[in-house]
């Protein structure tokens, strides 16, 4: 094999290859023998084919195999013979070839940079914490009830108001495929109210029991589900019949109703839950914070294939809220050209703060354990109530989607260990601080 280097400039590499004819050739008649060994024609014994004819059926079939596989050995030799690290798979392009002639290509690869970790230690982040007032407990448990408020029946004939119970079937889909969560039977919906998606209960108004209605709504970006956030649906909707709530009551039997001794244990678990929701912003935030003085702290170069992909998937995302029109308040007026450019920064700050989390964890041997990986599932399953089962069962024979948690689940591990090594001080503030776009409390 001829090996020569086109081209070493940044991360960026090139290599003209050839790879002699002679080769070629022995690696395709091994191939066609191993064939023949086993191979059945009538009119001859089994492994006694004539090799002339065993070329003939399958000469240019295994021809397209060799070529494959020499292309890829090639490229894996030259790697791994020069100590290269490519940031993504290699581009191979054949430049000339023919039936006994050697075999003549390009090799252009991207090199990952040399990362040099800063100090962890000397980094400064600060933690909000809040806690929920009892306002904000009284507030949950007002809405809880309210949700499960007795109903009477409307018997007048006319359509739903806001503020009427509505009892419904729906489905809702994307792409024109239902998807999981996305529909119900008998459900008794508030008209107009909210703890839906933005759209889904106002489009109920003026639907007569009786009557189908399709309703388009746009999933949030920062929607729960990752695999809905973003994009838009269509629900079709069948009314049943109007009820009219009835005012609530809070009490013991509220509380038992939904599983607890008496009222006291429910709020304390109300309680406990919006703690969680404010821990998990918390956080959130925290994570922002070091990301942020990370990036301060690194200028490496970046592979620009790797940036291309990212700028890709983020586009996609504008492209699609573009044509929905629900692109952020702080794109709206900004020209292609200056989104492109503005996406494309992040992208690279993206993919530059990937590599360096990821050399922090190969650095100090961070790793996902298969413990870590099973509850990760579980907690997947949790997500889609009557559904448990079903999900763990597709990911015990679907091994490999199990992958999808590894990358999340690393990151999160290497947050923490560089958290235990940063000075971190705490900062208790009100929910309403916390909730805050940080962005918007910069002067």
């Amino acid at each position: 094999m001829q090996v020569i280097e086109k081209r070493s400039e940044g991360l960026k590499r090139a290599f003209a290859v050839v790879l002699p004819a002679a080769d070629i050739a022995a690696r395709r008649d091994a191939r066609l023998a191993e064939i023949g060994k086993d191979l059945r024609l009538p009119g001859f014994r089994p492994g006694k084919v004539p090799a002339k004819i065993v070329a003939q059926r399958y000469g240019q079939a295994v021809m397209g195999e060799v070529l494959e596989r020499s292309l890829d050995d090639a490229a894996r030799r030259i790697v791994a013979e020069r100590g290269l690290k490519p940031a993504m798979q290699p581009k191979v392009e054949i430049v000339n070839w023919s039936d006994g002639a050697d075999l003549e290509f390009n090799l252009d690869l991207e090199l990952l940079p040399e990362i040099t970790v800063p100090d962890l230690a000397a980094i400064e982040v600060e933690r909000l914490t809040a806690v929920p007032s009892e306002e904000e407990v009284a507030k949950r448990l007002e809405e809880i009830a309210k949700r499960h408020r007795p109903s009477e029946p409307i018997e007048e004939s006319r359509p739903a108001v806001a503020g009427d119970l509505l009892v419904v079937d729906f489905t809702g889909r994307i792409g024109g495929r239902a998807f999981k969560g996305g529909a119900a039977t008998d459900m008794e919906i508030e008209v107009g109210g909210a703890g839906f998606v933005p759209g889904f209960t106002e489009g109920l108004i003026g639907l007569v029991p009786g009557e189908t209605r399709e309703i388009t709504v746009a999933f949030p970006d920062a929607y729960p589900a990752e695999d809905l956030a973003g994009k838009t649906a269509v629900f079709e909707v069948t009314a049943k019949a109007l009820r009219r709530a009835l005012p609530p009551s809070i009490d013991d039997a509220l509380a038992t109703k939904h599983g607890f001794a008496d009222l006291a244990a429910m709020r304390e678990a109300i309680r406990g839950a919006i703690q969680r929701e404010y821990d998990q912003l918390s956080r959130l935030r925290l994570k922002r914070a070091l990301l942020d003085r990370l990036a301060e702290r690194v200028s490496f170069p970046v592979p620009e294939a790797m940036v291309e992909a990212e700028f890709g998937a983020i586009w996609q995302r504008i492209e699609q809220d573009m044509k929905a029109g629900q692109l952020d308040e702080a794109d709206r007026g900004k020209d292609e050209e200056t989104l492109k450019a503005e996406y494309r920064g992040i992208a690279e700050r993206r993919v530059r703060l990937g590599l360096l989390l990821s050399e922090i964890g190969r650095a100090n041997s961070l790793t996902v354990s298969q413990d870590e990986l099973k509850r990760a599932v579980l907690a997947e399953a949790q997500r889609y109530p009557g559904q448990t089962r079903k999900v763990i069962e597709f990911y015990q024979q679907n091994p490999q989607a199990i992958e999808r948690f590894r990358a999340p689940l690393f990151e999160e591990k290497v947050i923490d260990f560089v958290l235990a090594l940063a000075k971190v001080t705490e900062r208790g503030v009100t929910p309403e601080v916390l909730m805050r776009d940080p962005e918007a409390e910069a002067p």
